[in-house]
């Protein structure tokens, strides 16, 4: 097993510096000896082997179960040497096989329906909101950030956020907004404080949204927050606003939500739309993510979004790729939960 480890790392890391122990204590050293050095140990054959069969789902598993440890560097090195390699190999044709088998295997029995939909987004989000006080902003602002300088804090940066997607939206007084996965209300509140519109926000986790209706409640502003489907709303709407929420809606679905969106909003009305993409083409999402972070999630190549949108009947007249500066909202999330993982829950 050890030399089919060796084999298979040999063809892959041709780039950094990496030093990988085995469960049996043999040391091997893989990439071309630039940049610092990173060095992990498996501590189980049995994680060594599952690592080598499915590395996309078992990897993330071995790490969180302790057959993996990482012995110098940060996890974070660890991975960014490792995706910087992976992403110029060539895929073996047994990682082919796995990645189509579970593509078809999520079409057929894991399809975003209502109920799932309400499962998948309960898994994520119905989590003690004190983790996510960890990292985040005080508004909880759980995407992008707009860094308008250097310097600019996360606090600043999502300010800047919310300010940007309300110009955006084009608003004015006693407009009806409609908020497409409306998180813990923070934009919702913030549309509604400045611009005098009028929100409804709607939300499949229910944590979420009492959370969201009682931030509302408290500053008396014209926000209701709902547990709802969009494919269960019926009024129409002057603006609508959906962030960070498409991520959940799945490839098949995608000429349905647009639809639907263009059905809610008024012939003169703007939507925005804001969401993580991939820098390729279509794919698929990893395995280790679907089971344990975003189950039924899917970031979509822009060629994907294109087309139902224009097919939905919608204009497209603004596309803005903020790529760094989801670079640089991820540091700061990852410094912030660094500073304050221990003050984490039980």
């Amino acid at each position: 097993m050890d030399r089919l480890l060796r084999a298979t790392l040999a063809r892959i890391i041709r780039v950094g510096n990496l030093r990988v122990t085995t469960a049996r204590g043999t040391t091997f050293y893989f990439g071309d000896g630039s940049g610092a050095p990173v060095a992990v140990r498996f501590t189980s054959g049995f994680s060594q082997l599952a690592v080598l069969v499915d590395p996309e789902l078992r990897l993330g598993e071995a790490y969180m179960d302790g057959g993996l440890v990482v012995e110098e560097g940060s996890l974070a090195d660890f991975l960014d040497l490792t995706v910087k390699n992976v992403s110029r190999a060539q895929p073996s044709v047994w990682r082919r096989i796995l990645a189509n088998s579970r593509s078809i295997v999520r079409q057929i029995f894991y399809d975003n329906n209502l109920g799932r939909a309400k499962r998948n987004a309960r898994h994520h989000y119905n989590i003690d909101y004190r983790i996510y006080r960890l990292f985040l902003d005080s508004d909880l602002q759980y995407s992008c950030a707009y860094f308008e300088s250097e310097n600019a804090s996360l606090e600043d940066a999502q300010f800047a956020k919310k300010r940007h997607l309300a110009a955006k939206l084009l608003l004015k007084p006693k407009l009806r907004v409609l908020d497409i996965g409306s998180g813990w209300g923070g934009l919702g509140l913030h549309l509604a404080r400045t611009s005098q519109a009028s929100v409804t926000g709607i939300n499949l986790s229910d944590e979420q949204v009492k959370i969201a209706q009682h931030r509302a409640a408290a500053e008396g502003l014209p926000c209701e927050f709902l547990i709802q489907d969009y494919r269960q709303l019926s009024e129409q709407f002057d603006r609508i606003v959906s962030v960070g929420m498409f991520e959940h809606v799945g490839k098949r679905h995608y000429g349905a939500f647009f639809r639907k969106c263009h059905e809610l909003l008024k012939d003169d009305g703007v939507m925005v739309l804001h969401t993580i993409g991939r820098c390729g083409g279509p794919s698929s999402t990893n395995a280790w993510v679907w089971r344990y972070t975003f189950p039924g999630g899917y970031m979509p190549a822009l060629s994907e979004i294109l087309l139902p949108i224009e097919q939905a009947g919608f204009i497209v007249s603004d596309i803005e790729v903020l790529r760094m500066h989801y670079a640089e909202t991820l540091r700061a999330w990852h410094m912030n939960f660094l500073s304050n993982r221990d003050g984490a829950p039980p």
